[in-house]
């Protein structure tokens, strides 16, 4: 689903323009964004939770030549989606 897709949804459930809509949806996106910059966890209940990670330095393996190299530490975005959300997902 794209953003255009999200937007088209809303205007067929809402009514509202897609303007305004877009406008919304970015709003949205940006705020969330802003979070993670920030080193802030997001969290949207029933949905689930964003959670910035900073992954360590550690020792990784070329798969072709089999050669060991270092993996630098890293800030990573991690999703977990939360338990009301896994149920609905699992049925």
């Amino acid at each position: 689903m794209t953003k255009a897709d999200m937007v088209e949804n809303i205007h067929s459930k809402l009514g509202l323009t897609k303007k305004d809509i877009a406008k919304v949806v970015d709003e949205v996106f940006e705020m969330i964004k802003t979070d993670i910059l920030k080193a802030e966890n997001v969290k949207i209940s029933g949905f689930g939770n964003f959670e910035v990670k900073t992954r360590g330095r550690r020792i990784g393996r070329n798969p072709k030549t089999g050669e060991e190299t270092v993996i630098e530490p890293r800030t990573v975005v991690v999703f977990r989606p939360s338990q009301i959300f896994k149920d609905e997902v699992n049925g």
